[in-house]
């Protein structure tokens, strides 16, 4: 993970509150997201930055090294940015229009929410495919700014020559239950106790099906064949007890239907954002990235079976640009 000013943010706002608790609520951040996110600043400085005990946390050597380097920069940064848009005398940077494109579902609807509150004059139109390689085709043929797709495992996104990626989340596979299924009411479900069941999935062009195919066999048995089709579809096999769809954490409950973790986490699907360099301001490219953040959040936190499954789990953010 490449260190970014957002995560000097994180460590200073520690810092000043005191706590993860306080530190969670000034940054709009649910707690085991900011932990798993501390984690790995932790880890990619080398070594922790703040000691625990009943009263809070305290900064450590490290820490109080990185603490101060962070309150220079900051300030300095910000106003980098200030002077630069007076210059340009664009406040925002927001183009006229933007061409959003997905293959990741959840998260479509509430960027397009955070956009709509933000920036009420910004025309945006929506793509939507289950391939993520024609939405990364689409993005470096100019006829789309912004993309959010979804990443089997530790897979890399599409590689499109000149596309940036920025990982979003990486998040357990859930199985979709019918109410009346026996396990429906358990904490977590072993694989091998859905052996016998049917399966489906949502379409995808990477490799989630030889992953599960590889998941199942660990877990000793050959799964049925794996029915790829649309959500509706998807539910509908669920409702009428004919299916385990295997779905994103972030699956709001519905009557008749149950989101229950898999034991052990053998599947996990992470959320990637891309663009091109030249297609999109870097200054909006960062605002779509804290929108994109904040429709994951809000969706984990309308999410109770992930929200619970959280609680007892480091969280799963993780953030970071590549280029392809």
């Amino acid at each position: 993970m490449e260190l970014e000013l957002r995560h000097l943010r994180i460590v200073v706002a520690i810092a000043e509150a005191g706590s993860i608790t306080k530190a969670s609520a000034v940054l709009g951040l649910a707690q085991p997201a900011l932990t798993a996110q501390l984690r790995r600043i932790e880890k990619t400085l080398g070594g922790p930055l703040f000691e625990r005990d009943r009263r809070g946390v305290r900064a450590t050597p490290l820490g109080e090294l990185v603490v101060a380097r962070a309150r220079v920069l900051l300030p300095a940064v910000s106003g980098l940015r200030a002077e630069a848009a007076r210059l340009a005398n664009d406040p925002g940077d927001v183009p006229v229009r933007l061409r959003l494109g997905s293959a990741a579902g959840a998260l479509l609807g509430g960027l397009m929410h955070q956009l709509a509150e933000r920036c009420p004059d910004l025309e945006v139109t929506t793509h939507v495919s289950w391939s993520a390689d024609e939405l990364a085709e689409m993005v470096a043929e100019g006829n789309l700014d912004y993309i959010l797709v979804g990443v089997c495992g530790d897979a890399r996104p599409p590689v499109t020559p000149g596309l940036c990626w920025h990982e979003v989340a990486d998040d357990p596979v859930f199985v979709l239950l019918n109410a009346d299924h026996p396990r429906a009411g358990a904490a977590e479900v072993e694989l091998a106790e859905l052996a016998d069941a049917r399966w489906a999935a949502n379409p995808g062009d990477g490799c989630f099906s030889d992953c599960f195919a590889a998941a199942c066999a660990r877990a000793g048995f050959s799964p049925r064949t794996l029915h790829e089709t649309d959500v509706v579809t998807c539910l509908d096999l669920v409702e009428t007890g004919d299916a385990v769809v295997l779905c994103q954490a972030m699956f709001r409950p519905r009557p008749g239907i149950v989101a229950v973790p898999i034991a052990g986490v053998p599947l996990h699907w992470r959320t990637v954002a891309g663009w091109h360099p030249d297609g999109l301001d870097t200054s909006f490219v960062e605002a779509l990235h804290e929108f994109t953040m904040a429709s994951y959040l809000d969706a984990v936190a309308r999410s109770s079976p992930y929200a619970a499954w959280l609680a007892d789990h480091p969280g799963s953010y993780a953030g970071g640009m590549t280029r392809s």
